[in-house]
């Protein structure tokens, strides 16, 4: 398996506010982010960051124009970065890589550019493209924090952040770098964007009802997870505390279908990332679900859980934290391993909300319903996304 990964920092901002403290404290005392929208003449709900709560974008101005997509992904990765003692180190500069995950660019700096061109037949911003483009936020990271080892932005719709935390640990197993800052950026709460969802027919009007009778769709969020890894070996050289391990990672393609899931890719990501982990699947775990909350993609989740565990699902816990911090895309797997880890160190699985009753059709026996103590000290992360991208990731304490 090559070099121990670690986790030694973590940062986040989300509907639920800006830093690791308060998402952890109002996901677990059952609190949503998720209400009616107020901004650019939306409607219906989401899980949207609150005036109050959003950085000041002159405080990275030196870097150039920045979208809210770069904007989130500096206030997590500098809390991350803060959090592993890791300021002005010199690892930074050239034995760590940033990895991040988006779902797409900046939406924000793009609807401007068409607002300009196709409403006012005016000239478009000239950094309309620095921007907008999805590996910004990732080249904003580096520029602030003086990074210059590796750094690109992947791709894989919902899984993005998933995958870069997995390719992440594997670039630090292999010893390639020592320090990887990963994670997941997303800013999709924008007109043009909007328009695209709602079109698509898979929002909710009420709220996020995650293997829940009467479920309606899923919710969009936004925000920033960013988390640091490093070789367990380098962390301990510098005395860093270690808030738990990544040990398994696990991805498939189900090579099937553009927007509906499907089971056997699911179960295919799962079986790797236990064998990645080298971990037996009867090793009690909490299970952060995908949990959408939509009609499909919650099936097939449930139904992949049961015929991958058998009778020994009903040993683990699940949670769906999407019913808290809404669907944040690019960055929403990297924001349930960070809360999942969170959970198993505090000893407290958080509430999945908004929750009717079970559906026959997806009925997940182990669904903590409110927020309770547990004893797992392992974590199985799931994310799926469109396109059938499938990554499953494992942490554990140590």
């Amino acid at each position: 398996m090559g070099e121990a990964v670690v986790l030694t920092g973590m940062g986040c901002i989300s509907g639920l506010g800006v830093g690791v403290a308060r998402n952890w404290s109002r996901t677990l005392a059952g609190e949503s982010a998720i209400r009616p929208i107020e901004r650019n003449g939306l409607t219906g709900v989401a899980a949207w960051i609150a005036t109050q709560d959003k950085p000041d974008p002159a405080v990275w101005r030196r870097f150039g124009r920045l979208d809210p997509l770069s904007i989130f992904a500096l206030v997590a990765a500098t809390e991350a970065v803060a959090q592993a003692g890791l300021e002005g180190h010199a690892v930074l500069e050239d034995r760590t890589a940033i990895l991040l995950g988006c779902g797409s660019g900046g939406n924000a700096t793009i609807d401007e550019a068409y607002e300009r061109l196709y409403a006012h037949q005016s000239k478009v911003h000239p950094q309309t493209i620095p921007s907008s483009m999805i590996s910004a936020p990732a080249s904003h990271v580096a520029m602030a924090l003086g990074v210059h080892g590796p750094t690109f932005v992947l791709g894989s719709a919902c899984a993005s952040s998933a995958h870069a935390l997995g390719e992440a640990m594997h670039m630090i197993r292999s010893g390639r770098v020592d320090v990887a800052i990963a994670g997941g950026t997303e800013a999709c709460l924008t007109p043009g964007s909007w328009t695209a969802w709602s079109a698509l027919g898979v929002l909710a009007s009420d709220t996020c009802r995650p293997f829940s009778r009467d479920r309606r769709g899923m919710v969009l969020g936004e925000g920033a997870a960013i988390l640091v890894l490093e070789s367990e070996a380098h962390a301990r050289s510098r005395g860093a505390t270690i808030f738990g391990e990544l040990v398994g990672y696990g991805a498939s393609s189900d090579a099937a279908h553009i927007t509906a899931p499907d089971r056997e890719g699911i179960i295919r990501a799962i079986r790797a990332a236990y064998a990645d982990a080298d971990v037996e699947p009867t090793s009690p775990a909490l299970i952060s679900t995908h949990g959408t909350g939509t009609l499909l993609n919650d099936a097939s989740e449930a139904q992949a859980l049961h015929a991958f565990y058998g009778a020994g699902l009903e040993a683990h816990r699940a949670v769906a934290t999407k019913s808290s911090h809404g669907h944040m895309i690019g960055a929403t797997g990297a924001m349930e391993f960070l809360l999942g880890m969170v959970a198993l160190r505090e000893g407290w699985v958080p509430p999945v909300l908004h929750h009717l009753g079970p559906d026959d059709g997806c009925d997940m026996v182990p669904l903590a319903l409110e927020a309770e103590k547990i004893g797992q000290r392992l974590l199985v992360s799931n994310s799926f996304a469109f396109g059938g991208l499938n990554a499953v990731l494992i942490g554990r304490l140590v």
